[in-house]
Parts: C-alpha cells; structure tokens; sequence
C-alpha cells in the first residue's frame, strides 16, 4: 500500500498538500505539532479538516516556546502588522521559529520509520511567503539527505523523501490546485493573532488575501464565519 505523511497545520498551503496526497497514496496520514504556537486555533481546525476527511491524525507535542526567538511562540514579542503586502521586509521576521522545519522534519522522519512509510509531503513555498530559510529547495534536499543518513533508510534501497509539490508556486497557484482537487478552504487558519477571526494585519493574512484577490474568489473561511454571524 502506498503510504505518505502530510505535514498538517491547517494552513491553506498544508490543507492543499493533504488534498495533493489524498489523491495519489492509498493511506495518508496527518502529522499536526503542538509547539506552543500562539495560533492555537489551528490545532482545532487541524482536527476538524482531519477528521471531515476521514484522515488519521497524530498530533505531536514538542514545547519550541523553551527556544523562544519567535513572535509565533512569545507572546511578549509583538506581531508585525502591515496595511500592503509591499510593506513587508524581505528580511528574517520575526514569525520565523528557529529551524522549526527542520524539527518538524526530523520528528516526521522518526514517525514515518515506524509505521514504514517513506513519503513525507509538505506545503513549503517561497515565492508569495516571507524570507522564511527553513522552506527553500536548497533546505529540503539536505534534509532528505540527513534523514536518509541517520535512519534505517541508510541500510536500505529505499529511501524517504520529502516531497514539497508547490516550493515554486505562487500561493494563489497552490490554492488553485486545491479547488481543483475540491479542498475546502472554509476552517484553514492562516492568522497568526491566535484568533479564528483573521486579524487581516498579520503577514500571513495579507499573504492570504492577496491570493483570493488573484484567485478571484472570495476567501471561504471569510465566507463560513459571516455566514456563522461571527463577523
């Protein structure tokens, strides 16, 4: 049976890779990581995207609030707000959490080996996000290789891969590939605020809007809560 692992945050760019992965493994597994993110809300939204599709969910705890360094994961640190995405700075921001995909990963990596799967995809991107270094192809392809050394891949003819479908592509281009694949956006969080009400001022949510507008659609998560009477 083919078997992969999707990299599940309940972001647009990560529901997409679920879709992209419910269509081409047999089995496909949701690996969610409890990090101390101040955006708890996506651990809610992960389950209930998890389980309308009837995907098996491991949620996986590691506490990244003890490294610090990240506006993700302090709450002391304040979030960058932005009116126009031309406002945001091409530099590191603080959102970055230190090497958080490489940790995210290696803890993949480790679950995959037991269940004998060697298929880890993940929603990375880069052309529409933030300098983020920890989405680029240069750092998937050295992770594959670290991974593919340090586990019992290393004795084998079979290897893992990591498999990011949409590094190249544009967000509104990743979104596009989702509804084609009939993904329901309507319970994806993309908001860092910790909210389920966008804050409409964070990176995340000008990045987000941005791609609707060039989508040409209304954003559905914008649709469920006015339909729901919270906005």
């Amino acid at each position: 049976m083919k078997k992969s692992i999707v990299l599940f945050s309940a972001g647009a760019d990560s529901t997409t890779a679920l879709y992209w992965a419910l269509d081409r493994y047999e089995k496909v597994f949701a690996l969610t990581f409890d990090y101390g993110q101040r955006n708890r809300i996506e651990l809610d939204m992960a389950r209930k995207i998890a389980q309308k599709l009837e995907v098996p969910q491991k949620i996986l705890q590691v506490d990244l609030k003890q490294i610090g360094g990240s506006s993700l994961t302090d709450t002391n640190l304040s979030l960058p707000q932005f009116e126009r995405i031309e406002e945001i700075e091409a530099n590191l921001p603080s959102t970055y959490v230190p090497f958080r995909n490489g940790i995210f990963l290696a803890l993949a990596a480790a679950w995959a080996e037991t269940k004998g799967i060697k298929d880890i995809v993940c929603g990375f991107n880069v052309i529409d996000a933030p300098n983020y270094p920890d989405t680029r192809d240069q750092f998937v392809q050295a992770m594959q290789e670290a991974i593919n050394q340090g586990t019992k891949a290393s004795l084998s003819p079979e290897k893992i891969q990591i498999i990011a479908p949409f590094l190249n592509m544009k967000k509104s281009e990743i979104i596009k590939t989702g509804i084609a694949l009939g993904a329901d956006y309507s319970f994806t969080i993309s908001c860092y605020s910790g909210e389920e009400i966008p804050c409409q001022k964070c990176s995340s949510c000008v990045l987000r809007q941005k791609a609707w507008e060039e989508v040409g659609l209304q954003d559905p998560l914008i649709l469920r809560l006015e339909e729901e009477g919270k906005i």
